[in-house]
């Protein structure tokens, strides 16, 4: 009687084992196919971004071939590391797509890709992701509001760093009444991202193949 509870207790515990086993597989098989998917939609989002902030004829390259691999720095607000992506023309880099994130927005942390001329000069920032109010920090959003295009042409040369707030704060950028918190945490973001840029200047522009110090 011992022995066959025995063996009919080893019997249920193999059983358990292998649907685990399977059942793990299966998880583990379901995770990496969805994370795969996820990963190549979110590149197809954001090269569509991408080509909303370059202009024509400004590159000849293939970006996404033609990147950098960004520690995570409290210039960009990032804790991981992204993607930055060169766009060329005969060989010289002519603009750098960063990466960054307002990590005080109203209701968390903004996420934005913006691209920048080798002079300096912003071609033209957008919002990835945001959970901003709706209706208020929403407009952030270019299908929502041109609020976002207001950063197109600036750079650090014809702004001050004092001029880099909302016109509340006492700098140039226009915000919407009642939703200060929003503009002003892309405003903030975007100048740091700037700084970013002037910091790093020779590593970002550098030509093809030179070594990343």
């Amino acid at each position: 009687m011992k022995r066959t509870l025995a063996k009919a207790s080893l019997q249920t515990a193999l059983n358990l084992l292998f649907f685990t086993v399977i059942g793990t597989t299966v998880l583990a098989f379901t995770y990496s196919q969805t994370r795969t998917t996820i990963a190549h939609s979110e590149e197809q989002e954001r090269l569509a971004l991408i080509a909303q902030i370059l202009p024509p004829g400004i590159a000849d390259n293939d970006l996404i071939h033609d990147t950098l691999q960004i520690r995570p720095d409290p210039l960009l607000g990032t804790t991981d590391d992204t993607t930055a992506y060169r766009a060329r023309l005969n060989g010289e880099v002519t603009a750098v797509v960063l990466q960054a994130v307002a990590p005080d927005g109203y209701a968390g942390r903004i996420d934005l890709i913006l691209a920048i001329r080798s002079n300096g000069q912003i071609s033209g920032v957008r919002v990835v992701s945001h959970h901003e109010t709706p209706g208020l920090g929403d407009y952030i959003e270019l299908a929502k509001s041109p609020w976002i295009k207001g950063f197109d042409g600036k750079s650090r040369q014809d702004y001050t760093d004092a001029d880099w707030k909302v016109k509340k704060d006492g700098g140039k950028f226009d915000f919407m009444a009642g939703a200060t918190i929003t503009p002003r945490a892309v405003v903030k973001a975007v100048h740091k991202a700037l700084q970013y840029f002037a910091q790093n200047r020779a590593t970002l522009l550098a030509p093809a193949g030179t070594p990343r110090g």
